[in-house]
């Protein structure tokens, strides 16, 4: 399931057109921590969803690969 996760939040990243930095910036992260994040190097924290679902403007269940709008 991390892999649909990890690969979801890059797509998402590049579909709004949003560099690495910028949505680390979003998240409050070091750049080259969300960057180990999209590349699955690194297990996300689960308070970190929420905020990625409401800037990507997601589901959850979407994040997970639960459902696929």
């Amino acid at each position: 399931m991390d892999f649909i996760l990890y690969a979801r939040i890059k797509a998402l990243r590049v579909e709004k057109k949003l560099t690495q930095q910028q949505v680390a910036d979003a998240l409050g992260l070091n750049s080259v921590t969300y960057l180990r994040y999209e590349k699955g190097q690194r297990q996300m924290p689960l308070e970190l969803l929420p905020k990625l679902a409401d800037l990507f403007d997601v589901t959850l269940d979407y994040l997970f690969g639960r459902t696929s709008f």
